[in-house]
């Protein structure tokens, strides 16, 4: 028997004349941790989607042979009887059940004809110790945070017989406590003999768990990393990645020159009327101009609910305190208004929040702004398309053309679109949600690049990240947040990964 559970030769798939897949080959060993890495459009989902049957037989050439038989999977159904499972980005729950109910959707605990609910909610509570996810199986999924219904999706597919795991990012909207769980649980489901396929653009995470890592670019595979061999490197993983070093993630600003207060908030405090409690508490925060400011905190610590209470309150928290924009009291009580006083946001759930998936790009450039392209009234096509033409340069979108869904793009090309869509808007103020969260390291150089180029003319920029290596690279002064108050600031050439954690925990 091979001692391989997963080979797929030869695989290649072809969209309207565009190769995604160039005679792929991909093996995985049984009881090994496998990580698929890549930039994004390298064909990583792609592969897995052919795999798991969402692309069925007949739509790709090549072969998938699982435990050393030939398959020919029609839908996703034919893979999960043989053991294979996959959770992908795009969330699949239903946000209106309960916690127990999505853990076991479609795979019901059944007691005779009828379903047991009572053992359901029994096995459900396994699941979620597995996982780590401390909240009652009744808890209704929309109630949730975006992190803990990723932590309920990977209970939901360890409830399945699985054999061999496939996991899309799996940590992108989680924090560092949350994502540590998250490996934890994948080593242990290793020891049981549960082999592991992991997209990640995480490195540190690739490094400190993967057994193999194999490379795709361009559709193509490039090699096959093995961990045994000290070849999973951070610089070897980039060089393989992006076809060139990347010596420095994090560029560097020459001059750094700040000007006055553009923002300053004093005794801010949102409470939220469903919660019943305060989401941001007390915070006094300033920005000046020309400067990042890195917000940082543990997952629930108000961060993201902060910069909603500034970008016009959408949550309709009952605030109180000041908002001074560029020395002037604004009354923002809608997103027009932080959109008129020079405020932008762009949100850490670009495909939930942030663009029309199913409009293309220039449609989702221009919505921000509308008035900038009409006249009277009416839209000027020809202008949209101008405008967007030079987004699309500027901010390097890799695209077919204008006219490309939204949806189509990979996570980085889509989070360019974002941000172009609001800085057509014209902000001085950029507030940035998690600007990196599930792309890969060449599309984040290229993000902290187009951030540097918007402090140099003038911009100033919140960024909100859960990765404290991005905290540290890209800001100047940075605050902790924990239980929505500032629990500490400081300036950047103090900052350390530990103080900062030390200050998010308390």
């Amino acid at each position: 028997m091979s001692e391989y559970i997963l080979e797929m030769n030869g695989i290649s798939k072809e969209f309207t004349g565009v190769k995604a897949l160039d005679n792929v080959n991909f093996k995985v060993k049984k009881g090994e941790i496998h990580c698929l890495i890549g930039e994004n459009g390298a064909g990583k989902s792609t592969l897995m989607k052919v795999l798991s049957g969402v692309y069925p037989y007949g739509t790709y050439q090549g072969d998938i042979v699982f435990e050393g038989n030939v398959q020919q999977f029609n839908k996703i159904s034919d893979s999960v009887k043989i053991g294979i499972g996959i959770i992908y980005q795009e969330l699949a729950l239903f946000p209106d059940l309960t916690v127990y109910e999505n853990i076991f959707a479609g795979n019901e605990v059944k007691r005779g004809p009828f379903i047991d609910w009572n053992q359901t909610i029994v096995e459900s509570t396994k699941m979620l110790k597995k996982v780590k996810l401390n909240v009652t199986p009744e808890t209704l999924i929309k109630d949730l945070s975006v992190g803990k219904q990723q932590l309920v999706e990977i209970a939901k597919a360890l409830s399945k017989e699985v054999k061999l795991l496939i996991l899309d990012e799996p940590t992108a909207a989680l924090n560092e406590d949350d994502s540590e769980n998250l490996l934890e649980v994948l080593s242990e489901l290793k020891n049981q003999g549960i082999s592991c396929i992991m997209i990640s653009h995480k490195l540190k995470e690739v490094i400190s768990i993967a057994d193999k890592a194999t490379v795709l670019r361009d559709g193509r595979t490039i090699c096959t990393l093995d961990a045994s061999k000290g070849e999973i490197s951070e610089s070897v993983i980039i060089k393989n990645m992006v076809g060139r070093e990347i010596n420095d993630i994090y560029p560097k600003r020459a001059n750094k020159l700040f000007g006055d207060n553009v923002l300053e908030l004093t005794n801010w405090s949102a409470f939220d009327v469903q919660l019943g409690r305060k989401v941001v508490n007390d915070v006094n925060l300033h920005v000046k101009k020309g400067e990042i400011i890195g917000i940082a905190g543990l997952m629930g610590s108000g961060r993201t609910e902060l910069a909603l209470s500034i970008f016009g309150n959408p949550k309709a928290y009952k605030l109180q305190g000041d908002l001074v924009v560029n020395g002037s009291s604004k009354p923002i009580k809608h997103p027009r208004d932080a959109i008129k006083a020079g405020i932008a946001y762009v949100t850490e759930d670009r495909k939930g929040d942030g663009l029309f998936l199913i409009q293309d790009i220039k449609n989702n450039v221009s919505v921000a702004n509308l008035n900038g392209i009409s006249t009277n009234g009416i839209i000027n096509t020809n202008e949209e398309v101008i405008v967007a033409t030079d987004y699309k340069k500027s901010l390097n979108i890799k695209a077919s053309s204008l006219e490309q869904v939204v949806g189509n793009l990979s996570g980085g090309n889509q989070q360019k679109v974002s941000l172009g869509k609001w800085l057509f808007a014209g902000p001085k103020i950029l507030i940035l949600d998690e600007p990196t969260r599930g792309i890969d390291v060449g599309a984040k150089f290229e993000i902290y690049t187009i951030m540097n180029k918007l402090i140099s003319q003038g911009m100033s920029i919140i960024m909100i990240s859960s990765e404290l290596g991005e905290v540290l690279g890209m800001s100047d002064r940075i605050y902790v947040m924990a239980e929505g108050k500032i629990k500490g600031e400081m300036a950047i050439d103090v900052a350390t990964q530990e103080n900062i954690m030390q200050l998010a925990t308390q």
